[in-house]
Order: C-alpha cells, then structure tokens, then sequence
C-alpha cells in the first residue's frame, strides 16, 4: 500500500538535484537546439519508435528495427501483420503517440487519458477487453500464477485502486518539483499501484512523456529514456524495490529511496538524451551523403522532401509518400525513381505483395542506436550490450 503523493514532503539530496538539473537542461537542448540539424517532425517520430520499441523490449517483446518499420507499411496497406511481437509493439506506438499528442504545455492530465493510452495498447491483442479498464482483482509479479505467496511484489488490492489513481493524477499535474522529478515518481507510483491486468509497464512509462510534456520540458522531442532503462534493468527494478519503502513516507528509508530512484532515473534520461543527439547527427551525415550522390535538388521539391522524410519514415510505399510530403503520385513516383536509382532506397516487398521501398542507410542507424544504447559506455565495440539486441 503505497502512501499518497499529494501533500507529501520530498526531500532530494544534493547530488541527485544536480542529477535532475542536468537531466533538464539535457532534454531542453534536445528540444530547442538539436533539431536544427534534421527535419524536427521526422526526428521526432523514429525517436518515439526508438522509445516505443525500448519500453516494449522491457516486457519481454523482442523485435529489430527492420522487422518492426516493414510490419508498420504492410499494416498502412491494410494487411494484417502476422508477426505478434510486431502488433504489439505498433500498438504501443500507436499508444504513445496517442498520448503526446492529447497533452500540450499546462493542460491536465487526467485518467481518462491514462485509461485511452492503455485502451490503445492493446486494442490488438488477446486482452483488448481489458484495456482502459481498471483491474477488479489480485494481480502479482513473479512466482506462481497460483497465489502471490511467492511473489516478487504484490500491489494494493483493487478497491483501493481508483483512489490511490485519483492521487497520482492530482499529484501528476501539480508544479512544485522538477519535472523530471515529478515524472520519476509519478512511474514508480503508478508502477506500485499496478492498476490494470496488464500494460502496466508501458503505459507507466508513456505517463513519464505526458509528464515532460505537460511540463514544457519535452514539447517535440521525446528522451528515448526507455532504451537506458532496458539496458540498466536490474537498477531499475532495484530502484523501484527500493521506492516501495515500508514505514513512514519521512522515515531516512523512505526518503533514501526516492533519492536512488530519481537519481537513476534523471541520469538515465541524460544518457537517453547524448544519445539521440548522437543519432541526430548521423542522420544529418547520411542525408548530406544522399544529397552528394544525388546533385543538384530543387528545394521544396518531391527529391527535396522526401530525403527529408526519410529519417522518420524509413519504408515508405509511393502512395504514402505522396501523402506525407503532400504532393501528386507522379512527381512523388518520380521522386522515389530517382532516390532508387541513386542506392538511396531500396525496393521491398511488405505484407501480402505490396510493394514499398526502404532506406537500408537509415535502419542501420536506427539499429546502431538501439545497439549503443544498450551497451553500458555507449559503446559496443568496447562495451558488449547487456542485453539482447538486433544484429547489424
């Protein structure tokens, strides 16, 4: 039974406020000064991808970048992916970027978006029925699936759900703590709490964004924080272990613990950060390779934004290029030609028989990152991944 947030005294040590500080003043530069070196929309949009995939592979879903990008087209031509892994994670794209979207600088957060964020996720799964509702019995983590006698944790049991949820939700749009801060405590209060019969972690974590969000911290750019939090899993259980203090919420336990958890959790968040920005640059190396082969490009047109389109959208069909750079199915087609013909894009076939073309320089990237992500010093040819991760 974790005690509520609302009214409740934080104290955070020294080291752990210059932690968030950095944290903050990281995710700013990522929002403010990085994008001016990629297309801002199209960053925006693999960055979620990378977050989604990342707090995805948290719950044991494992899928590469490649995978994942050709079961998204054939899903935008109307076949059904047969991947389950795949589904599953789109849908918790689909739930993440529901949620950003629904939330903008100092609106409220409120439970009703929480549950259309957990409705998404699993829309398309085997417990669609259950989603958006709260739990109405026991649920466990670890053990057996017996009794929760030999549980790693048990939460509160549902009659106390909706008012610990209305707690968390008053406390996640009050001001008075940092932001990172404030997102920090608010996941490992909503992962204490446990409320739904499953989803719990990615929605936890998509609550994190909506925090940043709503705060004017992370307005366009998501922090990939996920990535680090898979990569750094047993700190983060064991961090989240130790929020769940017992005795007072003033005892040096309690306090001790909120401390080790959003410490944690800011420098992951600028770890998350360095990285995108990382990426960010290679991208903007690759287009300009691009551009080279390509010569001489019109600005604003077909060629012009499509290379631009491609770091976020790195399969693409002619028809749903055409829609996203808003111009005719005749010069978009010329356009892809083009790109083609230079070993920009290379065509595939997704689905059923559709065929689509991809950018192989972009996914790398997209996989290079997930792989250093994963590596504890940012680094796999020094530092193997600690964790499963694509193949190059």
């Amino acid at each position: 039974m974790p005690d509520r947030l609302v009214g409740r005294s934080f104290v955070i040590d020294g080291d752990v406020a210059a932690d968030i500080a950095d944290a903050e003043a990281a995710i700013t530069r990522l929002n403010v000064e990085a994008t001016s070196l990629v297309d801002t929309e199209s960053l925006a949009r693999i960055l979620l991808r990378a977050e989604s995939v990342a707090s995805s592979r948290i719950e044991g879903l494992e899928i590469g970048a490649r995978q994942l990008l050709r079961a998204e087209a054939a899903r935008d031509h109307g076949d059904d992916p047969s991947d389950v892994a795949a589904v599953e994670v789109l849908g918790n794209i689909d739930a993440m970027a529901h949620a950003i979207e629904q939330v903008r600088p100092g609106e409220q957060i409120t439970i009703e978006l929480i549950c259309g964020v957990h409705h998404r996720l699993l829309q398309s799964t085997g417990l669609a029925s259950h989603g958006g509702t709260f739990r109405e019995q026991q649920n466990w983590i670890g053990g057996s699936a017996c009794n929760p006698c030999a549980a790693a944790f048990v939460p509160p049991p549902p009659e106390y759900v909706a008012d610990l949820m209305a707690d968390l939700v008053a406390f996640s749009n009050e001001d008075s703590l940092p932001a990172v801060a404030q997102a920090a405590i608010a996941h490992a209060q909503f992962e204490t709490i446990h409320r739904f019969v499953d989803g719990n972690g990615r929605t936890g974590r998509a609550l994190i964004h909506l925090i940043l969000r709503r705060r004017g911290l992370a307005p366009r750019m998501l922090p990939p924080v996920s990535l680090i939090l898979a990569t750094r899993s047993k700190d983060y259980i064991d961090s989240l272990t130790a929020f769940r203090y017992r005795g007072p919420a003033t005892s040096p336990k309690a306090q001790g613990g909120v401390n080790l958890w959003v410490g944690r959790f800011a420098t992951a968040c600028t770890r998350a950060v360095a990285d995108a920005s990382l990426f960010e640059r290679q991208a903007q190396a690759i287009e300009l390779e691009w551009r080279g082969r390509l010569g001489r490009i019109r600005a604003r047109s077909s060629a012009d934004l499509l290379l631009r389109l491609l770091v976020g959208t790195p399969v693409i069909s002619v028809s749903s290029a055409a829609n996203l750079i808003d111009r005719s199915f005749v010069h978009t087609n010329e356009a892809v030609g083009r790109l083609a013909e230079a070993g920009i894009l290379r065509q595939v076939t997704v689905g059923r028989r559709n065929r689509a073309f991809e950018a192989p320089d972009i996914i790398a990237a997209f996989t290079d990152l997930e792989r250093q992500l994963a590596s504890p010093e940012g680094d796999t040819r020094t530092s193997e991944p600690v964790r499963r991760v694509p193949r190059r």
